[in-house]
């Protein structure tokens, strides 16, 4: 299934927020992800620190036939928080229930949730920091008491009715560590910070999903992907189905390293892993703003975006590439973004000098 819709005169219509770059899950992508999932952790691939922490973890809770502790993990989408999080059940072999914070409106929700829980089961909140205070508030008596108390009734008259529920491990991901609450975040035993993949890490998962896929593809070709992903496995595998749809139509099938350059090339990847809507940033910026600084509204208008995708999509990796710059009168263009974009900054850019660039390699 592809990601994106294809209007009749050939154009490609992506909803809001959704480029080939975004490390967000996009549409129709789901049932393609649950097929790569690796099932254990010996399978996981990266994030050897917080592998190693977990298989501690869980090993030591198997040994003493308890439910392990909660588990929290934190950093940029697409980098396999959802995935741990059912390695945690595999490993338990423990049914996982899963829900997300956004879901989480009302204490009742949760409470549903909860009742409903078997000893032992993993319970997984994704988007945990965006969870409702009430709801929240439940979860603490939960995670640490194993017990909810149902209120039923309202004004004088209400009553509330203590429930029991069995040990179970909470698995929370979030994008936003900072966004929890310190009660929240003081209640998990185990936090683990997921870093972005390196591109020998990328290249092993992109192996691995080609022969999932039957996906046939050299090397050579699964190292340009990997360079140009932006460490995130997300974006690697989404770029590996566009490859293997541009080998499969316009060469022999054969993924090799020109038909790889070709592919990205038609989905506006370029080397250094910019996509089209990081480009327009960049060149709004350094044309129309002399570099800056600028506000994050500003440019979104004058990208024809929204102010959270500029925000959430595209800065991330051009602050990470050392491109662009926060500072607190707006964002700036840095010496790099002037070089990559093939100008030279006049004398009286906004911008920070190639030298400045340094500061975020």
């Amino acid at each position: 299934m592809h990601d994106d819709m294809i209007e009749p005169s050939g154009e490609v219509r992506r909803a809001p927020g959704e480029t080939p770059l975004s490390a967000t899950a996009q549409t129709g992508e789901r049932e393609v992800e649950t097929a790569l999932r690796p099932r254990r952790l010996a399978e996981f691939v990266g994030q050897p620190r917080v592998r190693e922490q977990l298989e501690l973890v869980l090993e030591s809770a198997r040994k003493r036939g308890v439910a392990p502790d909660h588990v929290l993990l934190s950093g940029p989408p697409g980098l396999g928080k959802t995935s741990l999080a059912m390695i945690i059940a595999s490993e338990l072999n423990a049914a996982i229930r899963i829900t997300s914070g956004p879901a989480l409106e009302k204490a009742g929700d949760l409470a549903a949730i909860l009742s409903n829980l078997a000893e032992g089961d993993v319970l997984f909140i994704d988007e945990i920091h965006r969870i409702a205070r009430p709801a929240e508030e439940m979860l603490y008596l939960a995670m640490e008491d194993f017990r909810v108390d149902v209120v039923v009734g309202k004004g004088p008259g209400a009553t509330s009715i203590p429930l029991e529920i069995p040990p179970f491990t909470l698995v929370g991901a979030t994008t936003r560590s900072g966004a929890l609450t310190g009660p929240l975040r003081d209640r998990f035993g185990f936090t683990g910070q997921m870093e972005f993949y390196s591109p020998a890490e990328l290249e092993q998962v992109l192996r691995r999903s080609a022969s999932i896929l039957g996906i046939d593809i050299d090397a050579e070709g699964r190292a340009e992907i990997a360079r140009r992903s932006r460490g995130t496995p997300r974006i690697a595998n989404r770029l590996l189905r566009r490859v293997r749809d541009y080998a499969e139509v316009r060469a022999d099938g054969v993924a090799t390293l020109p038909v790889v350059r070709a592919a990205l090339e038609v989905y506006d990847v370029d080397e250094l892993g910019l996509d089209r809507l990081d480009r327009e940033v960049l060149e709004a910026l350094v044309r129309s703003f002399n570099g800056g600084p600028v506000g994050v509204s500003t440019l979104a208008v004058a990208v024809g975006e929204e102010p959270s995708t500029v925000e959430e999509v595209c800065e991330p990796y051009l602050v990470r590439a050392g491109m662009l710059a926060r500072t607190p009168r707006g964002r700036v263009a840095t010496g790099l973004a002037w070089e990559h974009l093939g100008l030279r900054p006049p004398d009286d850019a906004g911008g920070l000098d190639s030298t400045s660039s340094s500061l975020f390699d």
